[in-house]
């Protein structure tokens, strides 16, 4: 048991390299001609409201359909429409579990906020990575960045340039925006891998929880989640870059949703303040701005802020994983959105072709843009599995807004 278990990290940890290189050609994904080339249909089985319901929660039917008739076009394995705690259009295997990818940051947002205090098996939000004893090896920490606080990390704003486990294909743009050099920490935003997985070694140092105790206690039962298990979260592994591991999670549409919901409703469910109201309203008051002017327009509290111009109201904001797996709450419409995307049989393909010494941006170029190629529009590959671009999924989110009344 202990030797599959051993087994099962390595390729964990294995595979997480792999996306790592992945996500650097995903990001720009979208800039492809992919998305405006015409994708072959799929039949979805979509469980739609009735007209006259989908109307009175604010829904116009047809423009719904050209959302699910579009879903089709792509790979997505669930899109869900949640309005008012009623699902307005839905279609996939809601009860699987799919890979979260980064949407396990929204989750250890929520974790860090249901213990935030100064008691014993608390987290202070100004407490300093110095006065809770976190370094780093190899490459320890400086001085001066022991002085960023859990407030920092949960902003993405401590300015520390390190290397670590599960790190995204932003790695360029992290480096751009943090160089080599010290930062004060508070003074720049960037997307960063390291404060997360430091965020994940406070969080389990001060409550005596791992991840996957303290979101079965605090989250998923609180919630009535259906298919959460202590199994749902393994650990990305890196020590030959960084001491501080990525808590990855599996996680099903169905439970996504009630994640959605509990932020809907302020942080209570069940008759239950789960998560405080105030923690909540932090995402979209005490945010940064990412100068993307986008989904990814700004970035509180390890949730994602949408531009204006995206057509979603203000006050919306939404988390996001590798493959566009996605959780949207949009307060003004009383709405949670969920998409999910299967990434397993696209690594399938990609990983063999890296370990035969093709590049990976070039490995990622030849398996998305293929999928143009006539002759393979049709394969089940392309129709069910290839990736959806950044393109693809921003239109998508676009005829979601034009559906509303």
């Amino acid at each position: 048991m202990v030797l599959m278990k051993r087994k099962t990290l390595i390729w964990i940890v294995g595979l997480s390299i792999f996306i790592i290189m992945a996500m650097i050609y995903l990001v720009q994904a979208g800039e492809r001609d992919l998305s405006k080339r015409s994708q072959s249909q799929r039949s979805l089985k979509v469980m739609r409201m009735d007209v006259a319901d989908s109307e009175s929660f604010g829904w116009n039917p047809k423009r719904l359909d050209a959302v699910f008739t579009y879903a089709g076009t792509l790979s997505s394995d669930a899109l869900v429409i949640v309005t008012k705690g009623r699902t307005v259009g839905a279609f996939g295997d809601l009860k699987k579990p799919y890979h979260t990818h980064s949407i396990r940051k929204a989750f250890l947002s929520a974790l860090v906020g249901q213990h935030i205090g100064s008691s014993t098996g608390q987290i202070r939000l100004n407490a300093t990575l110095q006065e809770l004893g976190i370094d780093d090896t190899p490459g320890p920490l400086t001085d001066l960045q022991k002085q960023a606080t859990v407030e920092d990390l949960l902003k993405s704003m401590s300015g520390i340039n390190h290397p670590t486990a599960a790190e995204g294909g932003l790695v360029a743009e992290k480096n751009r925006r943090l160089g080599q050099e010290e930062n004060k920490p508070g003074t720049i935003w960037a997307y960063n891998n390291w404060d997360y997985n430091a965020l994940t070694t406070i969080f389990e140092m001060r409550t005596g929880m791992t991840i996957a105790e303290g979101f079965r206690a605090g989250i998923a039962r609180p919630t009535a989640m259906k298919d959460f298990g202590i199994d749902a979260v393994s650990y990305v592994s890196r020590p030959e870059r960084s001491q501080h591991n990525a808590a990855a999670f599996r996680m099903s549409a169905r439970d996504l949703v009630k994640f959605g919901q509990l932020y809907l409703d302020k942080g209570r469910m069940n008759d239950q303040q789960i998560i405080s109201a105030s923690w909540v309203d932090r995402i979209t008051t005490n945010f940064a701005k990412t100068g993307r002017d986008d989904l990814r327009w700004g970035h509180g509290y390890l949730w994602w802020i949408p531009s204006p111009k995206t057509g979603l109201p203000t006050g919306s904001f939404w988390a996001w994983g590798l493959g566009n797996q996605a959780i949207f709450v949009i307060p003004a419409w009383d709405t949670v959105i969920v998409h999910q995307s299967d990434t397993t049989e696209f690594l399938k393909r990609f990983i063999p072709m890296i370990t035969n010494g093709q590049e990976a941006e070039a490995a990622m170029e030849q398996l998305i843009l293929s999928c143009i190629n006539p002759d393979n529009r049709k394969s089940e590959y392309c129709i069910e599995h290839r990736f959806t671009t950044r393109r693809e999924f921003e239109k998508l989110i676009s005829l979601i807004a034009k559906a509303r009344l």
